[in-house]
């Protein structure tokens, strides 16, 4: 056939994939089922079963599993995870693999070339060998779990047909390869927006501000469509914040040790954590588990809880290979199917400090030299059989000896026991550098000498029972290491509100650790209010100010620093912060730099230091700047919650024409991007939706098994119109929580719905 009808033929066969792609697109919603209809299409004959199996359910369909063999467990699990979640699996494995592009067309196609350099499987075959030979049985057998109920469905999620999804045999690799996903250095989302930076001839500068305060926000700066699609992805699914607190039985209420947990990750539905829980001879737990992944990351069993918090492990270094020669690169190329039009084409080109990134469209026009991507995730280790060992802990040195095979992500992991005990433990592998790097590129010497002598968890410091009788960590900086941890830490202002509020109560009960998951307060907006202020003030400003400028003013004056949802003086503050930091930025960096540093949401520290050295007439213009922004918005936003909004949507509601069907509740919420009650939000003037913060919370009283409470934002089904696809929304924003029992006993008596296994 000549080039020419070869590319009428393609165009042509483009055009009916599109035409009937189209159709699938206006599919309509399935119909609404309750617990009880969506239960009816779990299987529950004909199963490879080795001896008993019941699943319980409760009425907002939160499964327990009871299996007389640890096999059956496993494979329960897998039938639940794929009732409840296949669609959000089937979309995070397409993700991982770097095929985005077959779900969405050409859009995805440098998305896929910069997932497909990252390459989240590469390991994958190392690990899977390398698993001890109990903990590759368990997943064995909950990826066949997955795959029996995928290939005896009477039907497919919606997500199927929408985004033009084929039913594929899971493999061991995919649940590896969706758990390196979750594990994503949130290190590269702040360098994607520095490395546009580094040309600039104050960058050394820049780079030893940042790196001496050891914050700065990732979600914020401005590297474009294609790097803001990609920092949405990577950092809704990353497990990139959270707190978490311990609190000895001897400052608890009930003489037991309580341990409370509210993970940080992407806004959206279905929600990222489904709870369920299990027992089997080597295995009693219940918890939060990530669909898709066999393990409980945050839960209890009889003997201990656990939870955690992202370190911001420094697990990654990007490394200047421009001067390598061609002997030492080889290439890959790989195929990108794409729906709606011609397959792509990516090559990656790979050398022994890893992948060249900035071969990737993402990072084209930042003009930089080649770079390699050093990451401890493309290396073999076990997080899988880590957190296995921990759900199977019966004591705090069984906890922490767990995390001798854990890496990626690195965590701050927290422990109580029914004994009373509390503990804190890292669980990373770090390499050994000296200090600081100089640039955010680093020597390859220095690299080489690093990565050269691992650091894990079993060499770094731990906490057990400290005098206080409580632990907390926010990501945070943790205790002194003679190896640098991480170089860009979260701010303190929930560690630091978290401890206030606990360290001021004699004895701490399961409902104030529920309030305090609530709270709103943030101490560093309220330290900035005061200088803003007190510069207005000893300018004369407030002096000169007119009616509305005074009004708000006043507003900010008034403002106790609780981001409520009725609160006026939030948005005040608010409004006077994004108007006074893009006027000063702009001033002081250019239109272009400016307005990114200006989006970054920086710790107070950095801003006070940029005022203190800024002339009187810059202050004015920029004070000005400020004062008029949160004067207009006067009559705008009465309160925080008319502003600042939570939206919950599936990610199909980004589709044009189509996304409005998706998006299913909207309200005002209160918080910020650094209170407890995290809600994370861009520096703005205007309304806006928070993508990321609070997204399921956790509470366990140690003194009582059954003792044990969460909340999803959200529900627990992943399936359109389900009855529990939304039922937790009103619980999370009323701070209500779902009681969740481990005792058998309880568990029959409170699961309504029980689901008889057979062969």
């Amino acid at each position: 056939m000549p080039a020419r009808s070869r590319a009428a033929a393609g165009l042509a066969s483009a055009a009916a994939g599109f035409v009937l792609s189209a159709c699938a697109l206006l599919a309509p919603l399935p119909e609404r089922k309750d617990v009880a209809g969506r239960l009816a299409a779990f299987p529950t004959r004909g199963l490879p079963l080795e001896g008993r199996v019941t699943v319980y359910w409760s009425e907002r369909q939160i499964p327990f599993v009871e299996a007389e063999t640890d096999a059956d467990a496993a494979f329960a699990l897998g039938l639940a995870h794929a009732h409840l979640r296949l669609g959000q699996m089937a979309t995070a494995r397409m993700l991982a693999r770097g095929r985005l592009s077959e779900m969405i067309g050409p859009l995805g196609v440098d998305i896929d070339r910069g997932l497909r350099t990252l390459s989240y499987a590469r390991a994958a075959a190392e690990i899977e060998r390398g698993m001890d030979e109990a903990a590759l049985a368990w997943v064995r057998r909950f990826v066949d779990g997955v795959n029996h109920y995928q290939d005896t469905a009477a039907a497919l999620p919606h997500d199927f047909r929408v985004l033009g999804l084929e039913p594929e045999s899971w493999t061991v690799a995919d649940t590896i390869a969706i758990g390196r996903l979750g594990g994503t250095d949130v290190n590269w989302l702040v360098w994607a927006g520095l490395l546009k930076l580094r040309a600039r001839d104050d960058w050394p500068e820049l780079w030893a501000r940042m790196v001496k305060r050891g914050r700065t926000s990732f979600a914020s700066f401005d590297g474009g469509a294609r790097i803001a699609a990609m920092q949405r992805l990577l950092a809704g699914t990353s497990k990139s914040g959270s707190n978490s607190v311990a609190v000895a039985g001897r400052r608890s209420a009930t003489g037991g040790a309580l341990m409370a947990n509210d993970p940080h990750l992407g806004i959206f539905i279905p929600n990222v954590w489904l709870i369920a829980g299990v027992k089997s001879p080597s295995y009693h737990a219940v918890g939060l588990m990530a669909p898709g992944l066999p393990i409980f990351a945050i839960g209890r069993n009889p003997h201990i809880a656990w939870g955690g918090t992202n370190m911001r492990a420094a697990s990654s270094d990007l490394v200047d290979v421009g001067d390598l020669p061609d002997s030492e690169i080889v290439e890959r190329r790989e195929r990108i199917g794409v729906r709606w039009w011609f397959d792509s084409e990516a090559t990656v080109r790979e050398t022994r400090w890893g992948p060249i990134v900035t071969d990737t469209p993402l990072l084209a026009d930042f003009d930089l030299p080649p770079l390699a991507l050093k990451w401890t995730g493309h290396g073999a280790s076990d997080e899988i059989g880590a957190m296995l060992a921990v759900s199977r802990a019966r004591d705090f040195a069984g906890f922490r000896a767990a995390f001798d095979r854990f890496a990626v992500p690195g965590q701050n992991m927290l422990y109580a026991d029914a004994s009373g005990n509390i503990g804190q433990t890292m669980a990373v592998r770090l390499p050994a550098r000296s200090g600081a790097p100089a640039d955010i590129v680093v020597d390859r010497d220095a690299h080489d000498a690093a990565w050269g002598a691992m650091r894990s968890g079993a060499d770094l410091p731990f906490g057990l029972n400290p005098e206080r009788g409580f632990l907390v960590s926010a990501n945070n900086r943790p205790a002194e290491t003679d190896v640098p941890v991480s170089f860009f830490f979260s701010p303190d202002d929930r560690v630091r509100r978290l401890t206030a509020l606990i360290g001021s109560r004699e004895t701490v009960d399961v409902e104030a650790l529920k309030a305090l998951q609530r709270d709103v307060y943030m101490a560093s907006s309220v330290a900035l209010r005061d200088l803003f202020v007190a510069r207005l003030d000893a300018l004369g400003m407030t002096a000169a100010a007119d009616a509305r400028e005074a009004d708000a003013i006043g507003r900010l004056r008034g403002w106790d620093g609780h981001y409520r949802r009725d609160s006026p003086g939030a948005v005040a503050f608010e409004r006077f912060r994004a108007g006074f930091v893009t006027r000063f930025y702009t001033l002081r960096y250019g239109e272009a730099h400016g307005r990114s540093f200006a989006s970054m949401r920086r710790g107070t520290a950095l801003i006070e230091e940029d005022i203190a050295a800024a002339d009187e007439g810059t202050l004015r213009d920029t004070l000005a700047a400020g004062l008029r922004t949160a004067a207009e918005g006067l009559d705008e936003f009465a309160g925080w919650g008319d502003m600042h909004r939570l939206r919950l949507a599936h990610p199909l509601s980004r589709l044009p024409l189509i996304g409005g069907r998706y998006r299913f509740a909207e309200a005002g919420v209160g918080g910020s991007s650094e209170t407890v009650m995290k809600t994370a939000h861009d520096t703005t003037a205007g309304r806006h939706t928070a993508s990321y913060g609070s997204n399921a919370r956790h509470v366990s009283d140690m003194s009582d098994p059954d003792a044990n409470w969460f909340v999803l934002l959200g529900g627990q089904d992943g399936r359109f119109n389900s009855s529990t696809a939304l039922d937790q929304w009103e619980l999370w924003r009323r701070g209500e929580y779902v009681r969740v029992p481990l005792t058998l006993p309880e568990v029959r008596r409170t699961f309504p719905h029980a689901l008889a296994l057979e062969n």
